[in-house]
């Protein structure tokens, strides 16, 4: 069996004419000011060959590479001049160079056939970054994306435990093999307790998620697979550090006969009462509540949110658990030492998800008790998705156009920039920002956050970012 070395292809390796994975240069995106990169002029454009005579795949093997003292880059600038470069440095001091990727040699994509993939649930003719359905280890251990561990190869599991990758984020759904494998249409699927296993015996961890599908892996499924998850969270080093169950999302793209049902109130509050008599038992048993719910289910159950600290040192956030939760924290922070009145009269307007109106009402009431603030919360539900009850993130720009139709939204209008594609002002439905400014009636500020969004209410309307 061909084993991969540590980090990286040595050059002597490369094939160009070969059929399997080739990594290419790293192509530099930006450089760091201060940073050695910039010392030794690195500019955007130039492409990083190699270190040590050996080129990176990924971030992740830049990252190993660059720990050495001493190192021999061969790059190629932008006119296509190549220079070897030699350096001393620090093993912790790393070079200060942003990439175009953080894949060197291609996205790994999915290989599973689930009928809630939202990927598959959208209209065709996008931009094509919406349709890439990622199943990489390498970008859930850098930036915490979902994947299914279906599609690994033998010399991928030898470079997770060589580079100690770890923690993994890890699509579950279901633990029962034979419903694994039907939920994902991938009979690879249903070898997810060998693989935790696996996990277990290298000290590695993952963080997992369920996406509940009602009558499918709701109810009895449900419990049993939190059950054998919570099998592999016990001890000094749990192979399984937290499992979020989230509800599913349906759109109005899907097949009609595709066998999926949206979560309803009844479902939800069902499903609330199964996880959280666990929460009790895990805090007694394993000392953490192990399992959480994302927001949704007690938006869609019509039930108040946990506290804060129910949900711990939010170990899921950015898979909704918590994450309104402390959106609403620092709302509160931010609205804590409000003034009495406003020197100028501010009249404005916030748009976000319908879900997520009622929770937000209380931070708006607070702000339009200031004299001289007249705040309009507008919740909106998604046409073009074909949802009632949507998050404020899937919004798009006809959703806006069409919903605020007719609406007082005051001077201005508040944007939370969650709508926009990162780095761009691109909707979902790709729409830019400039034709939905040229469609309302007032100008449109983007907010960033808690504090950008109560500064925006309370200070004068300004030229609009």
């Amino acid at each position: 069996m061909w084993n991969e070395p540590s980090a990286g292809i040595a050059v002597s390796a490369l094939d160009p004419d070969s059929v399997s994975r080739q990594p290419q240069p790293a192509v530099v995106d930006s450089v760091e000011p201060g940073s050695i990169g910039e010392e030794l002029g690195f500019e955007p454009g130039d492409q990083l060959l190699s270190i040590n005579g050996v080129r990176p795949r990924d971030l992740i093997d830049y990252r190993y590479l660059c720990v050495e003292e001493e190192l021999h880059l061969e790059v190629r600038d932008a006119a296509g001049e190549l220079h070897r470069v030699e350096l001393e440095k620090d093993a912790d001091d790393g070079l200060g160079l942003g990439f175009t990727e953080a894949l060197f040699d291609g996205l790994r994509q999915c290989n599973n056939g689930c009928p809630f993939c939202f990927i598959d649930q959208q209209p065709p003719g996008r931009r094509g970054s919406l349709y890439l359905k990622d199943d990489d280890f390498r970008l859930s251990f850098l930036y915490g994306s979902y994947l299914t561990l279906t599609n690994l190869t033998e010399a991928d599991w030898q470079r997770i435990e060589a580079q100690r990758l770890s923690p993994l984020y890890v699509s579950v759904h279901a633990t029962e093999p034979e419903l694994r494998a039907r939920l994902l249409d991938n009979p690879r699927a249903g070898l997810l307790l060998d693989q935790l296993a696996w996990f277990a015996e290298r000290d590695l961890q993952i963080h997992a998620q369920v996406v509940v599908c009602p009558g499918l892996n709701d109810g009895a499924a449900l419990d049993r697979t939190l059950s054998d998850l919570s099998r592999f969270a016990g001890g000094e080093w749990p192979a399984v550090l937290s499992a979020a169950v989230v509800p599913v999302g349906l759109t109005r793209f899907r097949p009609a006969d595709d066998g999926l049902v949206p979560v309803d109130p009844a479902c939800a509050r069902d499903v609330i009462a199964r996880v959280e008599a666990r929460q009790g038992q895990y805090r007694t048993e394993l000392g953490t509540r192990f399992t959480w719910l994302s927001d949704e289910w007690y938006l869609i159950a019509g039930l108040p949110l946990p506290p804060r600290d129910d949900y711990e040192d939010l170990p899921q956030q950015e898979n909704g658990v918590g994450s309104i939760r402390a959106f609403l924290e620092a709302l509160d922070q931010a609205t804590t030492d409000l003034p009495e009145r406003v020197p100028h009269p501010r009249r404005c307007s916030w748009v976000v998800g319908r879900i997520v109106e009622q929770a937000l009402k209380p931070v708006t009431d607070r702000l339009n008790g200031v004299d001289g603030v007249s705040l309009l919360l507008h919740g909106l539900p998604s046409p073009y998705w074909g949802q009632d009850q949507v998050v404020t993130g899937l919004l798009t720009g006809r959703d806006l156009i069409d919903g605020l139709q007719g609406r007082d939204l005051g001077e201005e209008l508040l944007l939370p920039s969650v709508m926009l594609r990162q780095g761009q002002p691109v909707f979902l439905d790709d729409m830019d920002l400039d034709t939905l400014r040229a469609a309302l009636p007032v100008p449109v500020r983007v907010v960033e956050g808690a504090a950008d969004i109560v500064a925006s209410v309370l200070g004068p309307s300004g030229e609009s970012s």
